[in-house]
C-alpha cells in the first residue's frame, strides 16, 4: 500500500471556533503555533509550529538568550513565567526589560 504526503514538518492544521488573525499565536492541544496568514472562523488553516519569529513580550521580564519561553495566551505575549502558560519555545538572543518583542525559536525539540 502507498502513503499519502500530508503536510511539511514543523505545520499542523487547525481549524478555530473564531477567526484567528495573521501573526498570532495559538495553543491547540497543549502545543503553541503561529498563524502566517489568518484563518476564518470554522475554516481549516495552517500553523508554524517550527521557525523564528518576534513576537509581543512581557516588558516587565528579561531573557536570556536559549531561557525557556510560556505563551501567556490572557495577555498575549511571552512570558518567562511557566505557572498557567504553554510552553512554545526558546529566547533567540537577550531581550531587555523593556523591549516589547522578543524572538523566539518555536518549539525547538518537538515537531
Amino acid at each position: 500500500m502507498a502513503g499519502d504526503f500530508i503536510h511539511e514538518q514543523g505545520t499542523v492544521e487547525h481549524t478555530p471556533s473564531s477567526a484567528i488573525a495573521q501573526g498570532k499565536l495559538v495553543v491547540t492541544n497543549g502545543r503553541v503555533g503561529f498563524a502566517s496568514r489568518a484563518i476564518a472562523a470554522n475554516a481549516t488553516g495552517v500553523l508554524k509550529t517550527k521557525g523564528v519569529i518576534d513576537y509581543s513580550a512581557n516588558t516587565s521580564q528579561a531573557f536570556n538568550d536559549g531561557a525557556q519561553l510560556y505563551y501567556d495566551s490572557t495577555n498575549d505575549n511571552l512570558t518567562t513565567t511557566s505557572s498557567g502558560n504553554t510552553l512554545c519555545g526558546r529566547a533567540v538572543g537577550a531581550k531587555g526589560t523593556r523591549a516589547a518583542k522578543a524572538r523566539l525559536a518555536l518549539n525547538p525539540t518537538g515537531p
